[in-house]
């Protein structure tokens, strides 16, 4: 692991960055804890451990202007990045330059995140829509056609290009357990990787919800004004539509699932000109959208 120093709203703090050769964890807080557990049958677990590393959850409050925003379980780690990269999905902030200060409250152990906003990014939170906040993830009565025109007004589609590589995709996709240590301990991590249109890795996080660790990638790219780096995601879950709804706001081009999308992330994915892509059975990959983005090793488009 490396470390590249990228300089965030309001103070200059080390962002860890993944290489292709490191398999290390990124320092964090605390994310995992060990627990007693009692095997059965004793039998077929001989050499069992007394206790076992458990991924660790814990609320996260985010305060928009002094006043509560949201509340999320996540696990410990990036706090101010994941609000960053929260905010900036949610549409509060389109730039770094829309935050003016961005903080834990009471030291580094805090669970509360604070972000005061710049006039102009101010004024749009104040008369901003809260329907999409409202939204809950398992339905709320509005159809998924209704859901895709709500969100489709507030998203611009990306333009086309970049044209990368299939091949070296789906070797990232089937790599990615490399860059997983809470994982390999806990059983339990969700992860999330970005990386460069070289097809290198930019930075990995991990945390117990899917979304979580995707906004703690995208908010350590959104503060060191490096987005327009990022050429492909890799999630190490299913695409539902709220990871492209993310992806899209971060205007990432390509996103990789370890398991096959949501029918309303294929349709979001394919009304934002996004490439969408899942792993298939061997070592290739099942593309929804956007096929002609990832060209086969001698630069042919994929059928």
């Amino acid at each position: 692991m490396v470390s590249s120093p990228l300089v965030g709203a309001d103070d200059p703090e080390t962002v860890s960055v993944m290489t292709k050769t490191s398999n290390k964890s990124m320092p964090s807080a605390p994310d995992q804890q060990s627990w007693p557990a009692t095997p059965w049958p004793k039998s077929a677990v001989e050499d069992v451990a007394p206790s076992h590393p458990l991924i660790v959850e814990e609320p996260l409050s985010i305060r928009v202007q002094g006043q509560p925003f949201v509340v999320v379980m996540r696990t410990p780690g990036d706090e101010k990045a994941q609000a960053a990269g929260l905010c900036l999905a949610e549409g509060i902030v389109d730039t770094p330059d829309d935050i003016l200060n961005l903080a834990l409250c009471d030291g580094p152990e805090s669970n509360t995140v604070t972000l005061t906003l710049a006039a102009a990014a101010a004024a749009r939170f104040k008369i901003r829509d809260h329907k999409r906040a409202q939204i809950s993830q398992t339905g709320c009565g509005l159809c998924g056609k209704e859901l895709i025109q709500d969100l489709y007004r507030d998203l611009r589609p990306l333009p086309e290009g970049p044209v990368l590589t299939a091949a070296a995709i789906a070797a990232s996709l089937q790599a990615l357990d490399r860059y997983q240590p809470l994982r390999a301990a806990t059983r339990a991590a969700h992860a999330a990787a970005l990386f460069d249109r070289q097809e290198e890795i930019l930075t990995v996080a991990e945390d117990v919800g899917r979304h979580n660790a995707l906004d703690k990638v995208i908010g350590r790219m959104f503060l060191a004004r490096g987005l327009d780096r990022i050429g492909f995601l890799v999630m190490s879950s299913r695409i539902s539509y709220e990871l492209v709804q993310k992806a899209a706001r971060a205007r990432i081009p390509v996103i990789v699932g370890n398991s096959r999308p949501t029918s309303l992330a294929v349709a979001l994915a394919d009304k934002l000109n996004m490439t969408l892509a899942t792993r298939a059975p061997g070592d290739g990959l099942l593309i929804f959208t956007g096929a002609r983005r990832l060209a086969g090793r001698e630069g042919s488009e994929p059928r």
